[in-house]
């Protein structure tokens, strides 16, 4: 990742905030008491673990379609469509504490550039092979 520091940085930012959502998750267990192991028991509690527990949902497609796309799009496409993840998960943390019916927004901004990162990924590899 040394040729791609944008990127690098903006998945390292996307795992700061899933590290600080994780952090939000361990203050709402004690606000709303809901002793470990649960993983529910206050609808507020709820809330937050479930955008902590999406977010590894997340991340899990986006960290590494962000790397393998670096290559193809460039560092800074790829950096910025991280970035607009990051912005799109705050987004989403956001309406979902608020309203879980109103994430969509925080959904798109999140979902979208995973899937742009995704598609040029796999372009590049089978550019790679048919050359």
């Amino acid at each position: 990742m040394a040729l791609y520091p944008l990127t690098a940085l903006a998945i390292l930012l996307a795992l700061a905030v899933y590290f600080g959502l994780g952090a939000v998750v361990g203050a709402a267990r004690a606000k709303y008491d809901v002793p470990a192991p649960q993983s529910s028991g206050h609808p507020e509690f709820d809330k937050r673990n479930r955008v902590h527990v999406n977010t590894l949902e997340q991340l899990v497609l986006f960290v590494p379609a962000a790397m393998l796309a670096a290559p193809v799009l460039g560092d800074a496409v790829a950096g910025g469509l991280g970035l607009i993840w990051t912005v799109g998960r705050f987004a989403y943390a956001r309406a979902y504490y608020v309203d879980p019916k109103t994430r969509s927004l925080g959904f798109l901004l999140t979902i979208l550039p995973t899937f742009i990162l995704f598609l040029a990924a796999a372009w590049g590899a089978i550019r790679t092979l048919l050359a």
